[in-house]
């Protein structure tokens, strides 16, 4: 055999060798980044690359990066949530406390009063009911149940909701209407609090004077499945959307502002999400993701 050709067969040998490896060694790469994606979509911090290459170091850099990113949302967000519960406590604890002093200081010592006492006693009252009200709404927020999960044809649970709730559409002169790219989507989640989100939204779009409702869905990413609720009513404003979310944030004189609190935290329990796509003039849309 000739010189020439034994070093044709070593070249070709080492280019397949080279090329074998760095498809071993792409794969290996593949791999670490989709487990990173993983942990990171479930919330998993607790994993660390060795810090013997480059590749890890900045694989380990964007986990902390995002560690840090998600501590800062969530001391945001209890920030947010303890500012609103100390305002609602104390709008129902200050008048309370007031009143009674005054009440007191009233009375004199044979038992007579230049106040009202009975009237007095029935705002107490009142605003006592009011903070139990408010405690054992956030008991409701605290508490949510774990899903009982079952397969539910989409199509066939929307056009349950809206028959259900078409009296109340009916009677805001509104239109709630239904469509999707695959009338055979199924999703796996628990049927009564899925139900409870999604009928919340519809509530909200009417109270936000809504004439009409659409509500959507399709395949995403994979075996993602989108759903999303839309209605022409008027907007949240601009200052609000990044803080509806915010368990007892609400902008209406009635609100407890937890049904969108309440929706979110479900969802997670059903590994999926609930976004503010956008609300504007046009419309506001609300995206659900279920993976």
């Amino acid at each position: 055999m000739s010189w020439s050709l034994i070093l044709l067969i070593t070249l070709i040998a080492t280019v397949l060798a080279i090329i074998a490896t760095a498809i071993i060694v792409h794969r290996h790469l593949v791999n670490k980044v989709t487990y990173m994606m993983d942990s990171l979509e479930d919330g998993e911090l607790n994993f660390r690359f060795v810090e013997n290459s480059r590749f890890n170091r900045a694989l380990n850099r964007i986990r902390y990066i995002y560690e840090q990113q998600r501590q800062q949302y969530e001391q945001d967000s209890w920030t947010k949530l303890i500012r609103v519960l100390t305002h609602e406590i104390m709008n129902t604890v200050a008048p309370i406390a007031s009143l009674s002093d005054a009440l007191s200081k009233s009375v004199d010592e044979n038992g007579n009063s230049e106040m009202d006492i009975k009237a007095g006693l029935s705002i107490i009252s009142d605003s006592s009911n009011n903070l139990i009200k408010f405690v054992q709404t956030y008991r409701q927020l605290s508490g949510v149940a774990r899903p009982v999960r079952k397969s539910l044809s989409l199509k066939e649970l929307i056009d349950k909701i809206i028959t259900l709730e078409s009296e109340q559409i009916a009677s805001h002169n509104a239109r709630c209407t239904y469509s999707t790219e695959n009338i055979d989507l199924l999703i796996y989640a628990d049927e009564g609090q899925l139900s409870q989100i999604i009928i919340n939204l519809i509530k909200n779009a009417l109270q936000a004077n809504a004439s009409q409702i659409t509500i959507t869905s399709g395949n995403g990413n994979g075996d993602d499945v989108w759903l999303r609720v839309a209605n022409n009513g008027d907007p949240i404003p601009l200052s609000n959307q990044e803080q509806i979310f915010i368990p007892f944030f609400t902008t209406k004189a009635e609100g407890s502002g937890i049904g969108l609190s309440i929706s979110r935290q479900i969802l997670r329990q059903h590994n999926a999400t609930i976004t503010l796509l956008r609300s504007d003039e046009n419309e506001t849309v609300f995206e659900m993701v279920f993976k």
